[in-house]
């Protein structure tokens, strides 16, 4: 059995550079600790932090099964692969309804970014592998490597000033370490950056929410 954890996905630390980061934020003064080893640097999505399991799909707080009308295609997701994960926690970024942010060319609805067993969350390979047993897309990987300071912070500004992989304005980027970690360690080995004035609540998208087109690359929107 499994140690015991919180359900819910971990608070991300910001770095102390991120433009959107806000009084009730948390900063990581010590972020330079991350780069002494191999890190993932990939495209933070505006969308819903959804987590699917064994049992349903959740969103961030795990307080309850999440069944909000935009979980509908994460829903179909868990019934085609949910029964049979078992004690895997598959997270990922639902893009179903528009948040602040209207993706010109979305390719799916729900991008995984993190999958966790128990106590431990999977190295980025791992989370790649299982991402595509289960035939879903991965966050956009922006860089993979070692990488210093002043390299990292070049990333982030061009990120920043090129847009989304998906067209329009990007809401940031996650760093997180290469390798496995135990859920503890969240804190110093998973950051962000994000955009100034970026959106600080959800509950604004929530009252008259619309859907987002997903987008053909023959250059052709198709209803989901």
């Amino acid at each position: 059995m499994s140690e015991l954890i919180s359900e819910k996905y971990p608070r991300t630390y910001h770095f102390p550079f991120s433009e959107g980061a806000i009084n009730d934020d948390r900063i990581q003064e010590h972020w330079q600790q991350l780069l002494s080893g191999e890190v993932v640097l990939s495209e933070k999505l505006d969308g819903e932090n959804t987590c699917i399991k064994s049992d349903g799909v959740y969103a961030r707080s795990h307080g309850a099964v999440n069944r909000n009308p935009w979980a509908r295609p994460i829903w179909e997701i868990w019934e085609r692969v949910g029964r049979s994960l078992g004690e895997v926690h598959v997270f990922g970024e639902n893009l179903y309804a528009i948040h602040s942010i209207k993706y010109a060319r979305l390719t799916h609805y729900f991008f995984v970014f993190g999958v966790r067993i128990g106590t431990q969350w999977l190295s980025w390979d791992e989370t790649v592998e299982y991402a595509q047993l289960l035939d879903l897309p991965v966050v956009p990987v922006l860089a993979r490597g070692q990488l210093d300071a002043a390299t990292l912070r070049q990333l982030i500004l061009a990120q920043q000033s090129g847009g989304s992989h998906f067209g329009g304005t990007s809401e940031g980027v996650v760093c997180r370490t290469a390798g496995a970690f135990h859920n503890d360690d969240f804190p110093r080995v998973v950051l962000k950056f994000v955009r100034k004035n970026h959106v600080q609540t959800d509950e604004h998208w929530t009252r008259n929410w619309k859907k987002a087109q997903l987008y053909d690359p023959n250059g052709t929107y198709y209803p989901y």
